[in-house]
C-alpha cells in the first residue's frame, strides 16, 4: 500500500473519529463531556459542549471530503482544535473530575499524552509533515 493511501486512510479514520465524537457531544456522551469544560470557561457548560461538539462534526467531515487542494488547511485547522480543546483535558486532571472511564489520576494523566498525537495524526495525515 502506498503512503499516499495510508494517509488518505488515516485521514479519513481521523475525520471519521471527530465525526462520531461530535455526535456523542450532542448525544449520548453530552454529561460526560460537560467534566471536560474548564471551569474559566466564559459560556455555559452545556453550550460550550453543544459548540465543541458541531465544531467536531463540521471538522470531521471537512477531514472525510476534502480535495488534495484542501488538505493541508484542514489538518492544520484540525491540529489547532486539538490543541485548543486540551485544556479541557488538563481541567478533568486537575480537577479529578472522571468520565469517559477516566476515574483515576492515572487514567486522567495518560489521557493527556495522547493529544500530542492527535495534533501529529492530524497535521501527518493530510500532509503538513513528510
Amino acid at each position: 500500500m502506498s503512503e499516499k493511501n495510508i494517509k488518505k486512510i488515516a485521514r479519513i479514520a481521523l475525520g471519521a473519529n471527530l465525526i462520531f465524537a461530535g455526535i456523542s457531544h450532542l448525544t449520548f456522551a453530552r454529561k460526560a463531556f460537560r467534566a471536560q469544560v474548564p471551569d474559566w470557561v466564559p459560556l455555559k457548560v452545556d453550550d460550550t459542549v453543544v459548540y465543541s461538539g458541531i465544531a467536531e462534526i463540521a471538522l470531521g467531515s471537512s477531514l472525510v471530503l476534502t480535495d488534495e487542494e484542501h488538505q493541508k488547511a484542514v489538518g492544520k485547522v484540525a491540529a489547532t482544535f486539538f490543541t485548543a480543546v486540551f485544556p479541557g483535558n488538563i481541567s478533568q486532571y486537575v480537577n479529578d473530575r472522571s468520565a469517559f472511564g477516566l476515574d483515576t489520576d492515572k487514567k486522567r494523566f495518560v489521557r493527556l499524552l495522547f493529544q500530542p498525537v492527535l495534533v501529529y495524526w492530524a497535521l501527518k495525515s493530510t500532509n503538513n509533515l513528510k
